[in-house]
């Protein structure tokens, strides 16, 4: 019988592959070229994969082949069933090799759908589409790359906004540090400045720290108000991104989309500031003084050790030298990572953050910094917002003591400090395991308190 649609057609196997039980065949008629459906089944499961035929062009461009049989966790034993293959799709940039490796994979299992997506994650999120842009352009026409953490199963409880160290950027070690505070309740938001990480500008370069931190000033502010998070799709590329990344559910990701501008903007907001980042997030401070709920510092650079300044007559040799070469490598400098790692598994670790400034300190950095922490010196008492300050007694790379005389001399009314005994300079990436967890426990704890009394 002739279908005017469809012609099913059902053929037995001889019993030599005995795994298939069947083969149908769908004909569908009414569309040229002609399409062919074929089914495949053992009487317990089936699967199909289909090809069209173009009279026109004598060729087949999608077929089926009889794909290994697996064992799959919670499955048991699969039999051999047909895997769609299709021919190898080409995507601007993309590896063929890789490409292959998708155009022709068994999506049929979950396992083989993640392994798929770990291998093509940094191709997807690399197409130029508004949702996947992690790049800013900021006032400056500097292209900032940025970051953020949300909670996936709460609502949010304050934003923290990070000031990354010295050379540093907003990924690698701080994921972790991001998605402990996540889990806790927090949105976290983060940026590389420039001449740091991913963004736009000369690798290790600060022509001026106060121009460093009004770009900073600048990308918070648009984190903080929340009509721009809603309309922006550069601001909220990020959290697509961790969407993607499975930190961030598609559900809560539109919540966000929707909040109401009053309920995102009034969240408590606090700074987090880490080495130079401490510097960074007192002189934020200094520039809105009434922005913030309070600031984590820890290991803050208010002051450099001894051993990372150069002596006297050298450095003035240096600021002569800079009004000339202020982009030059001439700054003599320490293994920062061999002085503030205290374990040594875990300061070959940081060698795997391969977009970290590593070399000697240009000219003019390295005197924009000292000039910073000069300033902070004699400003300590302008400090007025709660503070949290977080300093390993071992530090050889900011001092210990000025942090103490920061908490001393501030005139917050809320203000505490926590000197770790023996610790060295990262505390959250090169200490034991159990003094980094201590370190992170004791953040949270004080944010929890704090956004209680913010709220």
């Amino acid at each position: 019988m002739v279908l005017p649609g469809l012609l099913p057609v059902t053929i037995p196997f001889p019993p030599a592959p005995n795994h298939l039980h069947y083969l149908s065949c769908s004909i569908e008629r009414s569309r040229s070229p002609l399409a062919l459906e074929l089914r495949a089944g053992n009487g317990v499961e089936s699967s199909s994969a289909g090809f069209r035929w173009d009279a026109r062009l004598l060729s087949v461009t999608r077929f089926g082949t009889l794909g290994p049989s697996r064992e799959i966790k919670g499955e048991g034993r699969r039999t051999r069933s047909f895997a769609a293959a299709e021919p190898v799709a080409m995507w601007e940039g993309v590896d063929e090799k890789l490409a292959k490796m998708v155009s022709v994979a068994n999506l049929d299992y979950a396992s083989e759908r993640r392994r798929i997506r770990e291998v093509f994650k940094d191709v997807q999120l690399r197409i130029d589409h508004p949702l996947f842009r992690s790049i800013e352009i900021n006032s400056k026409g500097f292209g900032i790359f940025s970051k953020s953490w949300l909670p996936s199963n709460s609502p949010i409880k304050a934003l923290v906004c990070f000031c990354h160290g010295y050379g540093d950027t907003c990924t690698f070690f701080f994921e972790g540090i991001a998605n402990k505070l996540a889990a806790s309740g927090y949105g976290v938001f983060a940026l590389d400045y420039p001449g740091s990480g991913l963004s736009d500008g000369l690798h290790g370069y600060i022509p001026t720290f106060d121009s460093l931190v009004d770009d900073v000033v600048e990308h918070f502010s648009i984190v903080k108000d929340s009509s721009s998070q809603i309309c922006n799709p550069e601001i909220t590329s990020s959290l697509a991104i961790k969407m993607l990344s499975k930190s961030l559910n598609v559900e809560n990701y539109f919540h966000l989309i929707r909040t109401e501008k009053s309920e995102f903007k009034n969240l408590p907001s606090f700074l987090f500031g880490q080495s130079m980042g401490g510097a960074v997030a007192l002189k934020v401070h200094f520039k809105q003084p009434r922005a913030w709920d309070g600031a984590v510092l820890v290991a803050p650079m208010c002051k450099m050790g001894e051993n990372v300044v150069p002596p006297w007559p050298f450095l003035q040799f240096l600021v002569c030298v800079s009004k000339l070469f202020p982009k030059m490598k001439l700054v003599p400098s320490t293994d920062i990572a061999e002085m503030g790692f205290k374990e040594l598994k875990k300061r070959e670790q940081a060698t795997y953050n391969v977009i970290a400034y590593k070399d000697k300190p240009r000219l003019k950095t390295g005197l924009e910094l000292l000039k910073t922490t000069q300033e902070l010196e004699r400003h300590l008492e302008e400090v007025s917002l709660p503070l949290l300050i977080l300093h390993g007694e071992a530090d050889v790379l900011t001092d210990c003591l000025v942090s103490k005389a920061l908490f001393e001399k501030a005139s917050s009314s809320d203000k505490e400090i926590l000197i770790y005994k023996d610790a060295y300079h990262a505390l959250l990436e090169g200490e034991p395991d159990e003094t980094i967890f201590q370190v992170l426990d004791d953040i949270v704890s004080w944010l929890d308190r704090h956004c209680v009394k913010a709220m």
